[in-house]
């Protein structure tokens, strides 16, 4: 097999990690025709309920992981923390979409923002933090407020730190001793938003529209399609995106997590390659879902149209919804344009991902009133 082999249905596809990401992937595959295997330390996973195969091993485990990669066709990701040598073992056994390089880039924050910067792309400013004296040097370049970051496996606001002027640098610096971690110069912005771009094999690209994302303690809680920015804006948005996925030279699907500025520049956050939170609407709401989308990339078939067929509005389902009881679930569904999507995760813990809803409407307030009026109806009182 090449770097250009077409996977067609019937084939066996193999998704490291198995969240619910993988799980929504699952069903897109399953539904065309293809197999899924899925590999990760866990048993009873999202993604295992719905694969054809799920295998239990530590990413580490090196004969595991040669046996899974034999075992499938074609090997795609849905977390970008798969250690890179892992990445090599499976390659030697099977094609590995997108490359175990750019994982390596993704997988890492001062990597990732080197290789930004390296392309040409714009992004806030940052300094490499290895040290106390480094990060005092770092701070008083850029600044306060700001923020460190821890180099590597953030997520979700997890391994950050606001820095303010009367932050106490020894203390903050306590913890993350022992690890490589980024400073980011505070970047005042209007707006939150996210691109998704796909790449196949032979170079094709298709955007998705323009995301805005709304955090809540650092998670995403609302996703928002279009997002309520100027044209000019949106076509800044998707072109960064298709240069970040160019540059990348990807195979796969890319989300570029965005900042607006008041002045109308964006500068990129974070690169994730492979599906992503605020794609979610996508799979009610487009022609062809992320999840489809990222598919045929790896399987090297053309990409799917990626037109928004109305306006719609995504909100995040916490395990906090859970604190009073069993969500009600009727009370949700009685809103006929509302989309109910579920992880199979057993333990609804605070702050865990739990599922997700989307409401489609005539227009993006409608679609927004609906799918938090949902929500609302879910908490028991």
């Amino acid at each position: 097999m090449t770097s250009s082999t077409v996977f067609l249905p019937g084939s066996t596809v193999g998704v490291m990690g198995s969240g619910q990401l993988g799980r929504m992937f699952a069903i897109a595959a399953r539904r065309m025709g293809y197999r899924i295997h899925t590999f990760s330390p866990e048993r009873d996973t999202p993604t295992g309920q719905v694969a054809d195969v799920e295998v239990c091993a530590g990413y580490g485990d090196e004969a595991a992981v040669r046996a899974f990669a034999q075992g499938v066709d074609v090997l795609t990701f849905e977390f970008e923390n798969v250690p890179v040598q892992s990445v090599d073992w499976a390659a030697e056994h099977c094609v590995v979409r997108p490359s175990g390089r750019v994982l390596h880039v993704c997988q890492h924050r001062l990597r990732e923002k080197e290789f930004l910067k390296a392309a040409g792309l714009p992004l806030p400013d940052f300094a490499p933090v290895d040290s106390l004296d480094s990060l005092r040097a770092a701070v008083a370049r850029l600044g306060t407020p700001s923020v460190l970051k821890t180099a590597a496996f953030g997520y979700d606001g997890k391994g950050q730190r606001k820095i303010m002027p009367d932050s106490n640098l020894g203390e903050a610096w306590a913890g993350f001793e022992g690890q490589a971690a980024v400073l980011e110069a505070w970047v005042p912005f209007e707006r939150e938003i996210s691109v998704l771009v796909a790449r196949s094999v032979a170079g094709e690209t298709a955007v998705y529209p323009v995301c805005e994302n709304v955090h809540t303690h650092h998670v995403l809680d609302l996703t928002l399609v279009p997002a309520r920015i100027s044209p000019e804006e949106a076509r800044l948005a998707l072109q960064l995106a298709e240069r970040a996925a160019v540059a990348l030279d990807l195979v796969g699907l890319l989300a570029v997590e965005m900042f607006l500025l008041a002045d109308g520049r964006i500068l990129i956050n974070e690169l994730a390659p492979r599906p992503h939170n605020s794609g979610h609407f996508s799979f009610d709401a487009s022609i062809t879902s992320q999840f489809e989308q990222q598919l045929r990339a790896v399987c090297g078939l053309p990409l799917g149209a990626t037109d928004l067929l109305r306006p719609a509005a995504m909100a995040n389902l916490l395990g906090d919804v859970w604190a009073n009881g069993e969500p009600d679930w009727a009370a949700a569904a009685a809103l006929p344009s509302v989309k109910i999507h579920l992880y199979g995760k057993a333990e609804p813990r605070p702050g865990r991902k739990m599922g997700h809803l989307v409401a489609l409407g005539n227009s993006l307030e409608e679609a927004t009133e609906q799918v938090c009026e949902a929500r609302r109806r879910l908490v028991r009182r």
